[in-house]
């Protein structure tokens, strides 16, 4: 599909054609399947690459790729503009708290140059289009928080005492100059934990979220989505609970499929379209072992309506887990929203992992974003909660002095040029339309 544009950030896939394109060339053709002439005097594709024993890192090839009219012995690639699939919302990564906390240390004017390289869309900016928050702390946020804190035995069913004072520090203003960069960037919000005093167990580690307060929890949604609008932030998704099946996690919650239901159909989905919120509202956001997850949910008519689609990580199962929940609720949309890279990985085989199943895997499995985890840590991998992941590698790494450094990290690499990534077992090249 050669008639993507690349200003708009909605792409739709061809799933091989990149790696045929770059690899081999092509004989244009169109509907009625006639030659279309052209001649090679100018680049029509512009391609760079990186391989995995890292001697090219994003290097812009110099050589001319362009079709030709000319009869040769390549396979004929017949492009069908007329077949879409899914649209894409855009590719990105999670800008955690501790991200967030180490980009407002650096320099105002270091982090200006970053920030614009990050999300700019001119010259050879990376043009970033999406960033996964966390609703409250993550683990890789310095301290367990969350937006309604109270001494224990306590409760607050009115939310009188919410308050977004923690973003406020650092992540709240980081997005105000990201969005002046990207004003187009869309934004989806994750829960690591609720409150502690809404919990079983009434702490911020596992536990699961008591029915008497699925009404005020769902009011802390909108609670939210409100606030950071107030600061000219909007909030385009967010998912019900960060890996709702991994209570381990400092914080996390654990929710079942029939609770992720009850809740949406009868108090969050109902709380959203009284309060005039236009959110969306996704479900699951853990590992593509378990389809069966969202595919209940999604079988349950009063829960369906209110759900916009599922969120996928890949810890566990196959990428192609996806499209078994594309395959039973084509309606509803899919989203690849976390995948790390650890500090003990091979770069040139995780580069090869993480194009083919994060990258191209989703995509071809009807994701309509591609997220890494996460932005930026320091060169000690920190920080993190008390219990959060220690070895969790960022796309930058950022100094105690606040200078910044292109981690090779793989995730970094396929986000270059804000397009699809094509697979090769020795190379992966990126092309766009010029």
């Amino acid at each position: 599909m050669l008639n993507i544009s690349y200003a708009s950030y909605k792409y739709r896939f061809c799933t091989t054609i990149g790696v045929i394109l770059f690899l081999f060339g092509c004989n244009m053709s169109n509907n009625e399947g006639n030659s279309m002439p052209h001649t090679p005097l100018a680049n029509d594709i512009d391609a760079w690459v990186t391989t995995s024993n890292q001697s090219a890192l994003l290097q812009k090839q110099n050589s001319v790729l362009a079709f030709t009219e000319s009869l040769n012995n390549y396979p004929v690639i017949d492009l069908e503009p007329s077949t879409s699939f899914q649209t894409i919302d855009g590719f990105g990564y999670t800008l955690t708290g501790g991200s967030a906390m180490l980009l407002r240390r650096m320099s105002s004017g270091a982090r200006k140059d970053i920030l614009r390289n990050l999300f700019g869309c001119e010259s050879d900016n990376i043009c970033l289009s999406y960033l996964r928050l966390s609703m409250g702390a993550s683990d890789l946020d310095e301290t367990v928080f969350s937006y309604n804190d109270l001494a224990d035995g306590q409760e607050d069913l009115t939310l009188s005492r919410f308050n977004l004072a923690n973003d406020t520090v650092n992540l709240i203003p980081l997005l105000k100059e990201i969005i002046e960069i990207q004003p187009d960037i869309k934004l989806m919000a994750s829960p690591w934990s609720p409150p502690t005093w809404m919990k079983d167990n009434k702490s911020t580690k596992g536990g699961q979220l008591l029915p008497k307060y699925y009404d005020t929890y769902a009011a802390y949604f909108v609670k939210y989505i409100q606030a950071m609008k107030s600061h000219g932030i909007d909030i385009d998704a967010v998912t019900l609970q960060n890996e709702p099946q991994h209570g381990g996690n400092n914080p996390s919650l654990v929710m079942s499929a029939s609770e992720q239901a009850d809740f949406v159909k009868n108090h969050l989905g109902p709380k959203f379209k009284s309060s005039g919120i236009r959110t969306k509202i996704i479900i699951w956001d853990h590992n593509c072992d378990k389809p069966d997850f969202p595919i209940s949910i999604l079988n349950d008519p009063q829960a369906k309506q209110f759900v916009n689609g599922s969120a996928f990580h890949l810890y566990a199962g196959e990428i192609s887990a996806m499209s078994q929940v594309h395959a039973l609720h084509p309606d509803k949309d899919l989203y690849f929203t976390e995948q790390w890279t650890g500090a003990n990985g091979n770069f040139g085989d995780d580069l090869q992992w993480h194009v083919k199943n994060v990258i191209i895997g989703s995509a071809r499995n009807h994701s309509k974003i591609a997220l890494e985890w996460n932005l930026a840590n320091d060169p000690a991998y920190k920080p993190h909660t008390p219990g959060g992941c220690n070895q969790c590698k960022g796309a930058l790494t950022i100094d105690g002095s606040g200078s910044p450094e292109r981690e090779m990290l793989p995730g970094f690499y396929p986000m270059k040029r804000k397009i699809p990534i094509s697979y090769f077992p020795s190379k992966f090249r990126a092309f766009q339309k010029t």
